[in-house]
């Protein structure tokens, strides 16, 4: 597997708070990793460096290198728009905007400069079809996507991150807020999505990184512990800590 996102010695504060301390990581194209660890470890602000969300919080200072195919995301002559075209994100609460469904799926392809309506037909269906949710839209793509259900909104927001064909997805905690059978649902998409993304998921629910991530990092205090293959990580942790919290013993 080729290496599309790589970090080296990244630092990270808010303020006088040091966040992150030199996190150095390879994440690999076309797989899955999950980022794993108890509550305010770092790890949702870690997955915000990769496209440089973390831009938005005025006190937030950044050191080290954050590499997307080969450049540096946070050197000079950086476009962020387009970097967040390339490395979409989807976050922990459903946000569709307050719209239809189509024009949530178009909204991105049109502030790229996309008019033809034929053009933007076929990019809402493929987005739809892509995440997951064509059959339960086609017939209501006129009607508002805040009336769907969380999975179906959640499904609808990876749609609308599709719709400008980004290389990868970030996913903040995306089932947390969801039901069972919407959180299946997600797992089923995201395995999908794999052979065509790289997807970086954050997330509370040990089953859930072990069942369809292909790496695992796990953090801690702002710092990552372990960081290696899934089976590896769940089955044989090289670290006491990483251990004591798949186990349940952490704390």
């Amino acid at each position: 597997m080729a290496t599309i996102i790589e970090t080296k010695k990244l630092n990270l504060w808010y303020g006088d708070n040091q966040a992150l301390y030199g996190i150095d990581s390879e994440l690999q194209d076309k797989e899955i990793t999950a980022l794993i660890g108890p509550s305010g470890c770092g790890k949702s602000t870690f997955l915000k460096t990769l496209n440089r969300m973390n831009d938005l919080v005025d006190s937030c200072r950044i050191e080290g290198t954050v590499m997307f195919n080969g450049k540096n995301i946070y050197g000079d002559k950086i476009n962020v728009t387009e970097l967040r075209t390339r490395i979409g994100m989807v976050f922990q609460k459903p946000n569709p905007f307050p719209m239809s469904i189509y024009d949530n799926i178009a909204y991105g392809p049109r502030l790229h400069g996309v008019k033809g309506r034929k053009k933007l037909d076929e990019i809402v269906e493929r987005s739809l079809r892509q995440a997951a949710i064509w059959s339960e839209t086609k017939d209501c793509l006129k009607k508002s996507a805040l009336g769907m259900s969380g999975g179906q909104q959640q499904r609808i927001c990876i749609a609308r991150a599709l719709a400008v064909e980004p290389e990868v997805l970030l996913m903040d905690e995306p089932t947390s807020a969801l039901d069972p059978i919407s959180t299946g649902k997600i797992e089923e998409l995201a395995l999908e999505l794999k052979k065509k993304y790289s997807i970086i998921i954050v997330t509370h629910n040990m089953q859930q990184a072990s069942r369809i991530s292909d790496k695992t990092a796990f953090f801690l205090l702002g710092k990552l512990i372990e960081f290696g293959d899934t089976e590896q990580i769940f089955n044989n942790p090289q670290d006491r800590r990483t251990d004591d919290y798949i186990s349940g013993r952490f704390g």
